[in-house]
């Protein structure tokens, strides 16, 4: 028999929401069962993830648990029913399975806000940034290893050079600019491919320079992903351990709040552009 594939982040995502609605009605696993007439199982496998549920069996859970939010039950709903299997599944099993989270992630997302101190963004990195990135943190790991990260990070950059992008705003620190990761030639080529990216329509780049006197926000780093609700965006950060995906109200509510002081205190786009262009030059 083969082994059960573990659910993705964002299916466990739907599990957790399919939870907290049950806990905010104040109904245990067994009462929920009983006005759905089914085995109190059922309901703990749908709210670990480990079983999918129907969109007219999560409408009749959210009608149950006095949930009144439309806009929010049809995003359940959306989650429920997508089947979509992207081209992130040809790396399932071969990949962490972090790498697909986040792919699937980026598919489903309305809009995409990071901020990066010490490297460029992903969905920005040139072939030969993320080469040296990847080879420098994983020096144990063949080329075929690397080789496999790098082509699922460029494909990753369809979500904003693909036929429908997304919105995306990205605030980077200069340290991130100037640091040298791969050379000086990958480096200002690596800059030129950042210029090139932001005169898009869609893109918005700010750059947090040295000059800054009071920016406190080193440790800032962060991914912001837009669900079709503000109830179901998802933050991303890295962990010691691997990547962690963060998703309560209160903790939503405070990276939104810190993205918003870290872009106020940001370059404007232009002026941002114009370092970049700058750092270029020197190189």
């Amino acid at each position: 028999m083969g082994t059960k594939r573990e659910p993705t982040a964002r299916q466990m995502r739907l599990a957790v929401e399919l939870r907290r609605l049950r806990e905010a009605a104040g109904l245990s696993s067994r009462e929920a069962a009983a006005l759905l007439d089914v085995n109190s199982v059922q309901i703990s496998q749908i709210e670990a993830g480990t079983s999918g549920v129907s969109e007219q069996r999560l409408r009749r859970m959210a009608a149950n648990y006095a949930c009144a939010d439309g806009e929010f039950i049809d995003g359940l709903a959306a989650m429920a029913t997508d089947r979509t299997q992207g081209w992130w599944e040809e790396y399932r099993g071969v990949l962490p399975a972090a790498y697909q989270d986040l792919a699937e992630l980026d598919h489903h997302a309305r809009f995409r806000n990071d901020v990066t101190v010490i490297h460029v963004p992903g969905l920005f990195q040139t072939e030969a940034y993320a080469r040296a990135l990847f080879a420098y943190m994983n020096p144990e790991f063949p080329d075929s290893e690397v080789g496999l990260r790098v082509e699922h990070r460029m494909r990753r950059r369809v979500v904003i050079e693909g036929p429908d992008p997304i919105p995306y705003e990205t605030v980077i620190h200069e340290a991130a600019l100037r640091i040298s990761v791969a050379g000086r030639a990958a480096t200002r080529a690596q800059l030129t491919c950042i210029l090139g990216m932001s005169e898009a329509d869609h893109i918005t780049v700010r750059v947090i320079p040295f000059a800054l006197a009071d920016f406190a926000g080193a440790g800032s780093t962060l991914v912001h992903l837009g669900g079709v609700v503000p109830q179901l965006d998802t933050v991303v950060r890295d962990a010691p351990h691997g990547t962690a995906f963060v998703d309560s109200d209160a903790q939503l509510e405070h990276f939104r709040k810190l993205f918003r002081r870290v872009k106020e205190a940001a370059l404007p786009p232009q002026q941002s552009r114009d370092l970049i262009h700058q750092l270029a030059k020197e190189l």
